[in-house]
């Protein structure tokens, strides 16, 4: 009797083929929410990378072009364009190609009756660049202007014209 007795709390201790079903389940799905998250995250981290050399690449060129006298920024490129590979893998792959535009014109922000208006020059770096994001192709601008003086900090770096 006390051997019977035995195998039949032993039966009763084990969990039901529904309940294993039910645990299985809320595993697949936890985890498949886990692989989820560390995609999505992931990705923000790659997308937060671009931007964050999209905006290192626009602050050069202000940087380059705040360096320049008076008469060089009507002779600037209008067009570049910068790798970046943050794997810094040499297979044949540039990585992100960043496009880049810079347009010098007149400072139309201004009043007109601003006697020193001639004098003053808009400068604006564009940039342009397409985002792989889980097989769509985004694409993304960032832009940045300054003005730039005719008797502004050039000529303190660079002495008089």
């Amino acid at each position: 009797m006390k051997i019977g007795n035995q195998i039949g709390k032993a039966s009763r201790a084990g969990f039901t083929l529904a309940e294993v079903i039910v645990a299985v389940a809320i595993i697949a799905i936890m985890m498949v929410a886990f692989f989820a998250g560390l995609s999505f995250g992931f990705a923000r981290i790659k997308s937060a990378r671009e931007d964050l050399r999209a905006t290192q690449i626009l602050t050069q060129k202000m940087e380059a072009i705040r360096l320049c006298k008076w008469s060089q920024l009507t002779n600037l490129p209008t067009a570049f364009q910068d790798n970046y590979n943050p794997l810094g893998l040499s297979n044949n792959t540039a990585g992100i190609t960043y496009y880049g535009t810079i347009n010098v014109g007149v400072a139309t922000n201004l009043d007109s009756a601003i006697a020193y208006k001639s004098d003053m020059r808009l400068v604006t770096v564009s940039l342009t660049w397409t985002n792989d994001s889980r097989g769509n192709h985004l694409v993304q601008n960032r832009q940045m202007q300054t003005e730039s003086s005719y008797h502004g900090i050039q000529n303190y770096i660079w002495g008089k014209q």
